[in-house]
């Protein structure tokens, strides 16, 4: 049953379908088994299965193709256009008092938070409608990582018996990231915060807990809130290739030695800080040394267009308040 449904959807290749004859009702039966012998409450088990449904949009979202090649010039726009700028700085202003307690706390500068909160789910308007609990099953289910979403769906499950929310309002993205953060499941058990001491970490509806379990994950990878994220550059000699990537760390004044100079043309910084020569695109597209808050960054979600972002927004926050 299950390989006739999946390869018939086309999200599974004849060579993957093998030994795969399982019908998802009895799958999710396993998974309830494997629930119980990990302490899983059975009225947890009861309420987060209730309904279930084999989500095959899910399935195919996982399995497509990546878009047709942008550029951070056309990215940029489109995942940063101007009223997104003026809402990120009117709700940065909103929530000022709020914010900066928590950048306090934490040791993350609050504009990047509002630059996290505004890029990951538009400042809390969309945050995803599938169940968590039957998306990550359904990509259990599918098998080509099933050790990733069963770890991630017994970790919805455990947020859920601790009673931090219900298990119908647990609603996130097809592939199981969750509330205003975006947190997968995981990620929620190791960085969420009960900002407001009321016994639930909320990532879904409280702004406390929303901004300090953001702040937390960053300080948490590393974060240095006396440093900026990354700054544009121009090589104006040849630099060899084994110098770029986020793996090789060099000193400004080292960059400046390779011919790497300001975006205007102006030296570097004399300072003993450590860069990587990043180019999201290539060597015609923008060029930037990012400092270990890019790092940082890139530990939230792997991805250069995501980091450069939330760096430019909270840049233009920064320029706008």
């Amino acid at each position: 049953m299950k390989t006739r449904i999946l390869l018939a959807a086309g999200l599974l290749s004849a060579t993957t379908a093998v030994a795969q004859e399982q019908s998802f009702p009895d799958y999710v039966s396993g998974l309830k088994q494997e629930a119980q012998q990990q302490g899983i409450s059975q009225a947890t088990i009861d309420s987060a299965f209730s309904g279930i449904k084999l989500f095959k949009r899910a399935i195919a979202a996982d399995r497509s193709q990546p878009e047709a090649k942008k550029t951070l010039d056309t990215y940029l726009p489109q995942a940063v256009p101007q009223w997104k700028v003026d809402k990120a700085v009117r709700l940065y202003q909103e929530h000022k008092e709020l914010l900066e307690e928590v950048g306090e706390k934490y040791g993350v500068q609050p504009r990047f938070i509002v630059a996290l909160w505004g890029i990951e789910t538009n400042f809390g308007s969309y945050t995803g409608n599938y169940s968590v609990i039957g998306a990550t099953a359904s990509l259990a289910y599918e098998g080509r990582r099933e050790a990733f979403f069963k770890k991630q769906l017994f970790s919805a499950l455990e947020i859920i018996d601790a009673g931090h929310i219900d298990a119908d309002k647990m609603k996130g993205s097809w592939a199981g990231a969750m509330g205003q953060t975006q947190f997968m499941p995981t990620s929620f058990l190791s960085y969420a915060q009960d900002y407001d001491g009321d016994g639930r970490k909320d990532i879904w509806g409280t702004l406390p807990d929303v901004f300090a379990s953001a702040a937390n994950y960053l300080a948490s990878v590393g974060w240095d809130d006396d440093k900026t994220w990354a700054r544009q550059v121009r090589v104006t000699e040849a630099v060899e290739d084994a110098d770029h990537g986020l793996k090789v760390k060099k000193t400004l004044p080292q960059w400046q030695a390779l011919g790497v100079r300001r975006w205007d043309g102006g030296d570097l910084p004399n300072r003993e800080i450590e860069a990587s020569l990043v180019y999201p695109d290539d060597a015609s597209g923008r060029i930037y040394l990012a400092y270990s808050n890019y790092d940082a960054l890139m530990r939230w979600n792997r991805s250069h267009y995501f980091v450069v972002a939330v760096g430019y927004l909270s840049d233009r926050i920064k320029f706008g308040i």
